[in-house]
């Protein structure tokens, strides 16, 4: 039978020709390339290195009970407790109702996109699955240039010529940071600008904020300050509590917009129903905060910030373009200095340096072709995410306390990214 013509596999258009994520598949590559007995280095999804705080972990434990279905919007003790979290951390006066529960902040995300009928905004770099999931709903995407002068960041000025020809079509804005993939974030004055030109064209603004609490100095500020009416911070608990795979996410909403977020709360009660009872109830005391938890962020942020210090170090001295990051546990170097030695080996896209790299030394990172840039566009993304976190914490805490992190830390913790930068180099001084 021709597959072609049965039409049990008539898939639909916007999904066919859609790869997996990116991120999931170079980390069931590495997993299997592991399994095989290969010495991989996972520098490709992601994922928080340190565990889930144990109060947190406790909480989960004492409620593994509930079975009951909630409500469709989230536990109203959970909601309170992000109102409160939120208040605290942006001087803000947001209310329970204004927040939105979900399985994830990715699926909050795209049921947005189905919810609001507008066009896409995404400052290129972006992360791998804003730009698929607005072509699985049939949304159109608009790419907003950044530059590496300016830390890839989106500026006020493009945003504003992208809108002003069409000063009154429905668009939705994406911005992330601090950013994956390269871990930068905005200034003050930045956040101000383009929130006045959301403004000027009355954009949803999506602020995807799930790297916030892992700015490394823990100055991290909200556009919703300056944009409030307009701006659905999103956030959650994999990043900043190690609990990834709990899949909790949370959307907190304006006033201004509640319909749009009573009708997501309909599109999730003919899909998902609720998130998961055991986790709402869990994370109540992540979002609740308290000593502990400020203590397992102050060491979060300190392990972060000299390791990406000390990779990008390592980085520019190989030669490779790379932004200093300033939260979250991503770097985005670029290898454009290596262009003819590396097209000589017959490798001219970012696709072929990560596949030719992953084989001859086992290090897995991600190509910027992944993140909305072209295919010869020669860089790539980096977690620096391979290291024992838990370890990590324990030793910047005790043997570390009142000790400034440095490359003997780097050293001792996390030897896996340092025998990755040293196959990395050597890998590129052989081109």
């Amino acid at each position: 039978m021709d597959i072609q013509t049965d039409h049990r596999y008539a898939i639909n258009l916007n999904v066919r020709g859609i790869q997996p994520s990116a991120t999931l598949r170079i980390n069931e590559l590495s997993n299997q390339l592991r399994a095989e007995g290969r010495d991989i280095v996972k520098l490709g999804l992601g994922q928080s290195p340190f565990p889930v705080p144990e109060r947190v972990v406790a909480a989960l434990r004492e409620h593994a009970h509930e079975k009951d279905y909630l409500p469709v919007k989230g536990l109203k003790s959970l909601r309170e407790a992000i109102a409160g979290y939120i208040n605290r951390s942006e001087r803000m006066r947001c209310s329970w109702e204004d927040v939105l529960i979900g399985p994830g902040s990715k699926e909050l995300l795209f049921m947005l996109q189905l919810a609001y009928y507008g066009d896409l905004l995404i400052p290129r770099p972006s992360w791998v699955s804003y730009a698929p999931q607005a072509r699985i709903i049939g949304r159109s995407v608009h790419w907003l240039p950044t530059h590496a002068e300016n830390n890839w960041q989106l500026t006020a000025e493009e945003l504003d010529i992208i809108c002003r020809d069409d000063p009154s079509r429905p668009r939705i804005l994406i911005m992330n940071y601090p950013s994956n993939p390269t871990g930068c974030t905005y200034t003050d004055d930045q956040l101000l600008a383009i929130a006045n030109v959301a403004r000027k064209y009355k954009l949803i603004l999506l602020s995807d904020e799930i790297y916030g609490e892992v700015h490394f100095e823990g100055k991290h500020k909200s556009i919703a300050r300056y944009y409030p009416e307009g701006t659905i911070i999103s956030t959650g608990l994999s990043k900043w509590a190690g609990a990834g795979g709990w899949r909790l996410g949370t959307f907190i909403f304006p006033p201004e917009l509640r319909p749009l977020q009573n009708a997501m709360a309909i599109i999730a009660s003919e899909t998902y129903t609720a998130t998961s009872a055991p986790i709402q109830h869990a994370a109540i005391a992540a979002f609740t905060g308290g000593a502990d938890l400020n203590e397992y962020l102050k060491q979060s942020r300190r392990v972060l910030k000299v390791v990406g210090e000390y990779l990008h170090r390592r980085l520019t001295a190989m030669g490779a373009v790379v932004q200093k990051p300033e939260g979250a546990f991503y770097l985005f170097p670029d290898f454009s200095s290596f262009r003819e030695a590396l097209a000589r080996r017959d490798i001219k896209t970012s696709q072929a340096l990560c596949q030719s790299l992953l084989e001859d030394t086992g290090v897995a990172i991600l190509p910027a072709s992944d993140f909305g840039f072209v295919p010869d566009h020669l860089a790539a993304r980096l977690a620096f995410v391979d290291f024992d976190g838990a370890e990590a914490l324990a030793l910047a805490g005790d043997e570390y306390t009142d000790r400034e992190l440095g490359d003997d830390f780097v050293n001792q913790a996390c030897p896996r990214l340092v025998k990755a930068m040293d196959r990395m180099e050597q890998w590129l001084t052989g081109l």
